[in-house]
Order: C-alpha cells, then sequence, then structure tokens
C-alpha cells in the first residue's frame, strides 16, 4: 500500500519549506526515521526522516521546489502493506493543523508576517498584500494565494500617493486589478543580456534561501551602522606567547576569533539589550547569549550558533568554532546547530577586510564584525607626551536594528568590547 509522506511543519511560524536535495529515489529502500531530503525554510535546514519503514515509490517535489507545509512530497511502499497507528495519527495532527476551518479563516493575526517568498514574488509582480486574503495558518498569504492570482490573469495594485485617496474613488482604486502580460514562466526574473562566453551558474537551493534571507533583512529591518577602531597589540603578543604551547597540548589552533567572542559575550552580558528581537508590538530581550558564528564555504555562507556562549571558556569556545567550522566544510552541520542564536559575529577580517557594514541576522538586532587585525602608526600618549609607534589594530564593525536600539547604549557596548580586548594579557586573561 503506497502511503503518502508530506512536508512537516520545521517551526511554528513555517508556512512553506523547499526540496534542497533528495537523499533517496524511486525504489530504494528505506527505514523508519531514515533521512529522506534536505528542506530549507525561512527559519532553518534541516533533513525530513521517513515516518515508516518500506520502498520509496514517487518523488512529487522537485528539487528547489517550494510547497506549503502539508503538502504530499513523495509517496512509499509501507513494509507489510500497512503503517502503524502512531504514524496515521501524527498524520492526521498534521492536516489539522494545514486545514482550514472557519474560526482559523477569521483569524487574521499572521496576516502581515509574510515569509521571504512571498514578499520576493510580490516585489517582482507589483502585487498590493494588503489587498491579498492569505489562506494559511491566523490568514498569512502564501505563494499558493499569490500564484492563484497571477494565474486569474489579474493582480490588486497599490494605490500611488498621487491618486484620489479619499472617498468612493479610494475604494475603487484600491481594488483595481490588472490583467499580467505574461505567464509566471515566461516572465524574466532580470533583463540580462547573455554574451557568447558568459557563463550562467544556476542558483542553488542554499543560495535561494540565502538571497531570501537577506531580502527579508534589508526590507524589514531598518539598519543603521557604527564602528570603533581597537588597539590590540597587548591580544596579539599575549595569543603569540602561548598559541604554540596551546597546539601541543589541546591538538588545535587557538585563533584571534575565541577571543574577540569572549570579549563580546562579556559585553552583552552588561548591555542586554544588544541580546535582542524585534517581535512586532514588544522586543524580546533574551537570557541565554547563543553567539552565531557566520562561517563561509565556496558557495554559501552558514551561521552555526555557539549556545550558552558566555558560560564558556577561550580555550572552549576555540574548540566550539573548530568544531563547528568543520561540520559546515564536511557537510555535516544540522538544522539544530543554526538554531537558537541571539547575536552574530562576522570575521571577515579572515578575507582581509578592514572596514564592512554586515547586513543582520534577522530577526536579531545586532551583527558584529571583526576586520583583519593591521601594524599601522598610532599617536599615543605619555607622560613624555605624544609619540608614534607601531600597534596592531582592529576595526569592529556593528551593523544595528533601529527599531530595537539606538546609538547610545551600541557606543557604549563597542566601547566595553575596546576595553576588554585592550586590556587582554598574559596577567589578566585565562583561557581556561
Amino acid at each position: 500500500m503506497a502511503t503518502e509522506m508530506k512536508m512537516p511543519q520545521l517551526g511554528e511560524s513555517v508556512t512553506e519549506g523547499t526540496i534542497s536535495k533528495w537523499l533517496v529515489g524511486p525504489g530504494q529502500f528505506v527505514n523508519k526515521y531514515d533521512p529522506i531530503a534536505e528542506v530549507m525554510t525561512d527559519k532553518v535546514n534541516a533533513e525530513v526522516p521517513s515516518s515508516y519503514t518500506g520502498t520509496i515509490k514517487e518523488l512529487l517535489v522537485q528539487e528547489d521546489e517550494t510547497v506549503e507545509v502539508g503538502v504530499v512530497i513523495c509517496t512509499i511502499e509501507v513494509e507489510g502493506g500497512s503503517s502503524d497507528s502512531s504514524d496515521h495519527k501524527d498524520i492526521q495532527q498534521l492536516d489539522t493543523k494545514t486545514s482550514s476551518t472557519p474560526e482559523q479563516e477569521a483569524d487574521q493575526t499572521q496576516k502581515r508576517r509574510y515569509s521571504p517568498a512571498v514578499l520576493r514574488m510580490a516585489q517582482e509582480h507589483d502585487i498590493d498584500l494588503e489587498q491579498v486574503t492569505g489562506s494559511g495558518k491566523g490568514g498569512r498569504i502564501t505563494r499558493k494565494d499569490l500564484q492563484r492570482l497571477l494565474d486569474s490573469g489579474k493582480r490588486p495594485v497599490a494605490t500611488t500617493p498621487s491618486e484620489p485617496t479619499n472617498g468612493k474613488q479610494k475604494q475603487e482604486k484600491q481594488t483595481t486589478a490588472q490583467p499580467i502580460a505574461k505567464p509566471l514562466d515566461d516572465m524574466p526574473k532580470m533583463d540580462i543580456s547573455v554574451a557568447q562566453g558568459d557563463i550562467e551558474i544556476p542558483v542553488s537551493g542554499v543560495r535561494k534561501a540565502i538571497a531570501a534571507n537577506m531580502v527579508k533583512s534589508k526590507n524589514e529591518v531598518p539598519h543603521a551602522w557604527t564602528m570603533v577602531e581597537v588597539d590590540v597589540t597587548n591580544l596579539v603578543q599575549y595569543r603569540n606567547q602561548i598559541k604554540q604551547s596551546f597546539k601541543e597540548k589541546e591538538g588545535f589552533n587557538l585563533t584571534y576569533l575565541p577571543f574577540f567572542i569572549k570579549a563580546t559575550v562579556e559585553a552583552l552580558k552588561e548591555f542586554p539589550q544588544l541580546n535582542s528581537m524585534w517581535a512586532g508590538e514588544k522586543i524580546i530581550q533574551k537570557k541565554d547569549v547563543n553567539i552565531s558564528l557566520a562561517v563561509a564555504t565556496e558557495d554559501a555562507l552558514y551561521v552555526p550558533v555557539i549556545k550558552n556562549a558566555d558560560e564558556k571558556t577561550i580555550k572552549g569556545i576555540g574548540r566550539e568554532v573548530q568544531e563547528l567550522a568543520g561540520k559546515v566544510r564536511s557537510g555535516k552541520l544540522s538544522g539544530a546547530d543554526m538554531q537558537g542564536g541571539t547575536f552574530t559575529v562576522n570575521n571577515t577580517g579572515s578575507f582581509g577586510s578592514v572596514l564592512s557594514a554586515p547586513i543582520i541576522n534577522h530577526p536579531q538586532a545586532a551583527i558584529l564584525s571583526i576586520e583583519s587585525i593591521v601594524k599601522r602608526p598610532v599617536v599615543i600618549e605619555s607622560d613624555a607626551g605624544d609619540m608614534i609607534a607601531i600597534r596592531s589594530m582592529v576595526n569592529l564593525c556593528l551593523s544595528l536594528d533601529h527599531r530595537v536600539l539606538d546609538g547610545l547604549v551600541c557606543g557604549r557596548f563597542l566601547a566595553r568590547v575596546k576595553e576588554i580586548l585592550e586590556n587582554m594579557t598574559a596577567e589578566t586573561t585565562s583561557i581556561y
């Protein structure tokens, strides 16, 4: 008997997911809980396990295709001709969650919570989302709702400021629908000519997810930016003194990054406002300090999380950085490794960068970029007067969500990080 496997709900407000990669094929035998596909959402990347033991019969969703939660993604010929009652119960519960009831249709609390895919689709086709009725939970608008409008040949268009905005004329304008000139599949995303010798590179599922999250962050978050320069000469000398003995004892390299993360989490404990998230009508200040760490590969950027970083030593942070980076580069990073981040550290200095304005990792309130350490002449004040010395300097660049944070608290936060880093020496700082 063929049994259906559906797109699971991988988060409380997640309404759709993208099959980035199938891990099985038709005719392949799988055990219950074996991973069958890699799925990306606007919140997490995760592997979907099989709910049954049996043979894959048919894959109903293509790779890089986005479907709603509850949509059948494949069928499985269940071993023994039936599935156990607990599996049926799970599917019934999923159906109950995704089916529409009069109470859910009346509930519009999620109407303005747009996924990156919906925002992108609405922008590409000039659709006024305020005039769209969502079929998702809490009235949330899904890609299928927009696709249905496009297939009908009409789309609601927003009123422009120069047009009448009062009385009957306003109502008529807002409900006017315009025909679509071309079907969606025939409409080019960008009008860019391709010449002989140009290389067209297909956009992978991972790259699409990165693009969607970046667009969402820039569209929703009012970014502001600030920077301080830090004299880390003492830190450089301290690290150079102990790096060889540390590697011999611990088995991995001691980089500068754990020192910077340690200084950051110490400052976050003193300024918890930066360890916050915007939640519409309220700001949520997080108790745990979980540092999201931007790790790049050749074709993508992943953001694994160091949980409870404020409770770890410099050595402990260094070991976790090594382990997470290794998981990213070996393709073994799990969805759980990327969940729960409250503040992001971006090590752009590893590429030689000296100045950057990073995009905030939504829904966090801030992201800190650590730039390259460079030697340069600096004016030093002393009792004998000002003098010029060669010092190891680094820029710390902070992007902040101006809905949550203001310049004063961010300036104080950066000043505290600077103070901690400039006073890291063998006498004041232990790596254990």
